[in-house]
């Protein structure tokens, strides 16, 4: 009988109803379950974004943050507008030469003084380009080598002008000879 009598409060206690969780253990497992989806979206963002110190030392950073503080400026251009059309005598008939030109400099400034002293720069430029013959022109070393004459015309122009040369570039963006 004791047998049976324990069989009987086994299954009693099977019936019994589970307790139920406290509202604050629901509130607790909400807040890690947020923590660990917010965390877990962080690394991965992170990750994607290629970020994280890209296995830099510590000594390697800072020296990424000094190197950003002497970041050069970015490209300023300016076009001469028209473009500078020459003739130059050929042989057997007269010749043209066209070309676009463009200036760069990192500093607004330097544009600016640019276009201050256009009139002086295309006059040193037209007597630069009108000097050359056709066959000095037609490769891309002659191409070349007008280019670099046209910068160091300018820079000179510009260090008399402001005190400095400023312009770093010069650049062709047309070039047709007839």
């Amino acid at each position: 009988m004791a047998v049976e009598k324990l069989d009987k409060d086994d299954s009693a206690d099977d019936k019994k109803p589970a307790k139920k969780k406290t509202p604050v253990v629901k509130i607790i497992l909400i807040v890690v379950g947020a923590l660990v989806l917010v965390g877990t979206g962080a690394g991965a963002a992170i990750f994607m974004s290629g970020g994280g110190g890209h296995g830099k030392s510590a000594s390697e950073g800072r020296k990424e943050v000094e190197n950003n503080k002497h970041r050069i400026a970015p490209a300023v251009y300016f076009a001469f507008d028209p473009a500078f059309v020459v003739n130059f005598q050929d042989d057997s008939s007269v010749r043209f030469l066209q070309i676009t030109v463009e200036v760069m400099a990192r500093d607004p400034l330097v544009i600016e003084a640019v276009k201050t002293h256009t009139p002086l720069i295309r006059n040193n430029l037209v007597m630069l380009f009108s000097s050359q013959t056709p066959e000095s022109v037609s490769t891309r070393q002659g191409k070349e080598k007008i280019r670099a004459d046209a910068l160091k015309e300018i820079q000179k122009i510009m260090k008399e002008q402001t005190g400095s040369t400023g312009v770093e570039a010069v650049y062709f963006t047309s070039f047709v000879m007839q």
